[in-house]
């Protein structure tokens, strides 16, 4: 089965502790679909100016992911600019340019229309209302953040309405919540509309919220973190595309799909940008999905 991405491509500049990266290829789109392709096609969805550099598509070409949905439109690349603090879950950020991705509004080809499975990036609300207007797929799950719930709370409450399961931080689930407790901030965003709801806590990894049903994982220890930018939206590519591999989204699927998102979002740390992701395989994810089973047997 099929995955269908829509969120941001992006020209990203990262400062770490441990050096700096200028105009990096980023986006929420970029680290999902290098990261699901492991596991299914995946259609990517999303806009880029005409300074978006040639090498990056071709990597998406050269991995497989289908750019039908991808526009190029006049004018400059989305672009970031953020900082990380000694403590990596800790960052500032001190640009953004949304450019061309100002007046984008997502348009789903046939391909993309068809999948099955359905990630909606961090992206405004209203803009992912559109894509689920567009969309037929049997199980969608969406990412937000405290912006659109300052300013778009409304909205972000229809949509969430209408998908399947909100993958989410600890710190967003509280907020949207209003609940300091992370089980009870779950059960209150179930009441919202999604029934699965994964809580993602950085390096204490993540919770998974199902009716009835919880499950923890930790996170990968890493010696070395040098970025963590879009290990949140790789560890989406890995659980969206064990899912749609599976074609199963029963409580077992969504266990073992969190398990496998951890796994892939631990090589998104260990270098700037998406390169790890670049250059991994399902093989190499599988060895740190068994780490991971042989750090919580006991």
């Amino acid at each position: 089965m099929s995955v269908t991405v829509v969120g941001s491509l992006a020209l990203d500049t990262v400062e770490t502790p441990w050096g700096r990266n200028e105009e990096g290829l980023g986006g929420s789109a970029t680290y999902f679909a290098l990261a699901a392709i492991n596991y299914t096609d995946v259609n990517l969805v999303g806009a880029v100016g005409e300074d978006f550099p040639p090498e990056h598509t071709q990597l998406f070409e050269r991995k497989g992911v289908n750019l039908d949905g991808l526009e190029r439109v006049q004018g400059k690349t989305f672009r970031w600019t953020g900082r990380y603090h000694d403590d990596v879950n800790c960052r500032d950020t001190l640009d953004t340019q949304l450019n061309v991705f100002e007046h984008f509004h997502p348009k789903l080809p046939p391909k993309a229309r068809q999948a099955q499975y359905l990630f909606l990036g961090n992206i405004h609300p209203s803009l992912q209302a559109e894509v689920l207007d567009q969309a037929a797929a049997n199980f969608t799950a969406l990412d937000t953040m405290n912006l659109w719930m300052d300013t778009a709370l409304d909205e972000l409450k229809a949509v969430l309405r209408r998908v399947d399961a909100l993958l989410i931080n600890d710190a967003e689930a509280r907020q949207l919540a209003g609940q300091k407790s992370l089980v009870r901030a779950a059960q209150a965003i179930h009441a919202l509309g999604p029934a699965v709801v994964v809580i993602k806590k950085g390096e204490h990894g993540c919770l998974l919220f199902t009716a009835g049903h919880v499950f923890a994982a930790p996170a990968l220890p890493l010696a070395e973190v040098r970025d963590p930018t879009g290990a949140g939206d790789s560890f989406a590519g890995g659980f969206m595309g064990y899912l749609a591999r599976q074609n199963a989204a029963d409580f077992d699927s969504l266990r073992r799909a969190v398990v496998e998102g951890t796994a892939v979002a631990s090589f998104a740390c260990e270098a700037f940008g998406p390169s790890r992701l670049a250059d991994m395989d399902l093989n190499a994810i599988q060895e740190r999905v068994q780490a991971l089973r042989d750090l919580t047997s006991f």
